[in-house]
């Protein structure tokens, strides 16, 4: 079965009908085995993980393979209300494919298909991972030794659809695609008291706002400003009256650097800012950071060279890509197995994670096209 055009499209429409939180991915993952087991079977072999029971893999055995190639789409969806007015929206009450996870999955099976038809050369494994929004998904099946013995992977590639590009545009660079992340929640313990008596209290609002204040000129005034590194604290909470000084205040933020350097040295400053203010204020100020899988996607540059290489001289439509400060779970595979990360382009007019994201359908055969002509030089190069 040939997957069409038209058949591809549904498939994403009804991938956005069911969209899950991380770890949650149970109609998708369902959905998913569906659609390939209507695919011919005679190459492909499929793989559950009981440990991480919403992922997949599916590996296709080449005809004469002499590596194994991996390609990455994630499952989840963001906890946003849809505000599109589609025929196809969301089922799921506060819950949207507004990262574009569903067309990612539907890019994935046109590959797939199109090789469940043509034997390929090189064993190919595909990695259908949950959890790339939060959890760490990539993380976690890696960990497992998922990528071992009959599904060890050799070198790994993945997409990522871009708003702003025109549809159907792949985009790439060499190095740092996308920026590493490290999460962390800061809580204050001051002293509560009477607002008609500061000096008997110790005001965590203060200590809150002088930490965020401080902590904002690391990007100002301890980083090289030819470099990135990008410091948000997106919630803070404290107090529950006016009259009464809180004894207590919780921000929780997220750093973010193009290598991991960057972030390891923002933390550490953190660290200290934290320590400085805990001496001024005779507080107490305890600092929780959780990077997860967010590693920066720092593209291998042997293959990502030849990607971008083919991709300029093919009938595919390429621009070279500046870094971005998103974050993406890939890095963290990439960090682990050589490979290459590519933008695709969709011209939606709303952005990524927001209520009106919108991708163009189009995009979805072009990205098909460009990988599996991608894939086909790969293998039949005479390069290693």
């Amino acid at each position: 079965m040939t997957l069409s055009e038209a058949e591809l499209i549904q498939i994403r429409r009804n991938f956005h009908q069911i969209p899950e939180l991380a770890l949650h991915e149970t109609e998708t993952h369902k959905y998913l085995l569906q659609v390939i087991k209507a695919f011919k079977q005679d190459y492909l072999k499929l793989k559950e993980i009981p440990e991480l029971p919403t992922a997949l893999l599916v590996k296709v055995n080449g005809i004469d393979p002499q590596r194994t190639i991996g390609y990455r789409a994630d499952m989840d969806a963001l906890p946003v209300t849809e505000n599109n007015g589609l025929a196809y929206a969301s089922k799921h009450q506060g819950v949207m494919h507004a990262c574009g996870h569903d067309l990612h999955m539907t890019v994935a099976l046109g590959i797939l298909n199109y090789y469940s038809e043509h034997q390929p050369k090189d064993d190919l494994v595909f990695f259908f991972q949950p959890a790339e929004e939060s959890e760490s998904g990539g993380r976690q099946a890696y960990d497992l030794g998922v990528f071992s013995g009959e599904y060890k992977v050799d070198e790994f590639y993945g997409l990522h659809d871009n708003a702003d590009l025109p549809s159907g545009v792949i985009g790439c660079r060499n190095g740092t695609l996308f920026a590493g992340t490290t999460e962390v929640n800061v809580i204050i313990h001051g002293t509560s008291g009477h607002a008609a008596y500061p000096h008997e209290a110790n005001d965590a609002v203060v200590i809150a706002a002088n930490f965020i204040t401080q902590v904002q000129t690391i990007i100002s005034r301890n980083i090289d400003p030819t470099k990135c590194g990008v410091i948000t604290f997106g919630k803070l909470e404290s107090g529950t009256i006016r009259n009464i000084i809180a004894g207590t205040a919780r921000i929780e933020g997220t750093i973010r650097g193009l290598t991991q350097d960057m972030i390891e040295f923002i933390r550490q400053r953190i660290v200290e800012v934290a320590h400085g203010l805990e001496l001024s204020f005779n507080a107490k100020i305890n600092l929780e950071f959780n990077q997860g899988g967010y590693y920066p996607v720092e593209n291998n540059s042997e293959l990502t060279t030849r990607f971008i290489n083919y991709m300029k001289q093919s009938d595919a439509k390429y621009q070279d890509m500046a870094p971005a400060m998103t974050g993406e779970d890939f890095g963290y595979l990439l960090n682990k197995i050589p490979g290459t990360m590519f933008w695709l382009g969709v011209d939606s007019p709303g952005s990524l994670h927001s209520a009106d994201f919108l991708p163009n359908e189009k995009a979805i055969k072009d990205g098909i096209a460009a990988f599996t002509g991608f894939l086909n030089y790969r293998m039949n190069s005479e390069e290693n």
